[in-house]
């Protein structure tokens, strides 16, 4: 059994026992989150595909860990102009342990 749930902007592909880094979730560690957007679940042959998105499906699961990932260095420059620009940036994250998948 699988689904592909939206979250973020993104997509993921999703069993039970998965663990996804998502864009930051306002949950605490540990605490249990619901993804309501389910754009297509599967059970075995069986694949519903929603329009947009799939009403009665939730996927539920666990916050492991919140972070903030490698620092990323965007470095901007125009040559022969002496102009140049250093950012430093560190996306957020979440991890999150897949728990359940209920199809109805």
């Amino acid at each position: 059994m699988y689904a592909i749930v939206e979250t973020g902007g993104k997509q993921f592909r999703v069993s039970e026992g998965d663990v996804i880094r998502t864009d930051l979730i306002e949950a605490e560690v540990g605490a249990s989150v619901t993804f309501d957007r389910v754009v297509l679940a599967a059970n075995g042959d069986d694949v519903s595909i929603g329009t947009p998105t799939l009403s009665g499906v939730t996927v539920t699961g666990t916050v492991l860990r919140q972070a903030k990932d490698k620092k990323i260095l965007v470095f901007k420059y125009k040559p022969k102009k002496r102009v140049r620009k250093l950012n430093g940036h560190r996306q957020p994250f979440a991890e999150v342990r897949i728990d359940t998948i209920s199809l109805a």
